[in-house]
């Protein structure tokens, strides 16, 4: 049995773009909208509204200031968008749920 499974699965997310330094930032970044937005009085529903369009907007100029060059392709850009979307987005929904 082979215990090293691991490795080769974080290194396929690594290589693919899905995973890089910034992601653990955009975590941060969700939780710390979130719970201001909560502190000054949203609802549940408000406070992850915000990190979406927060989130949606950071990645938006990011876009427009980097373009895609910085990742490789396209394809690892489009990967490490909708991760670091998804890891912020699912981040505030579990705050609140």
């Amino acid at each position: 049995m082979r215990l090293d499974f691991h490795h080769k699965f974080f290194g396929y997310l690594k290589d693919e773009g899905w995973l890089d330094h910034w992601t653990a930032v955009h975590m941060a970044a969700g939780a710390f909208i979130c719970k201001v937005a909560l502190w000054c009085g949203a609802s549940d529903l408000g406070a992850v509204l915000w990190v979406i369009g927060i989130g949606f907007a950071w990645e938006i100029l990011e876009l427009l200031v980097d373009k895609w060059e910085p990742y490789g392709s396209k394809r690892k850009w489009l990967n490490n968008t909708l991760s670091d979307l998804i890891v912020e987005i699912g981040l505030a929904i579990w705050m609140v749920i």
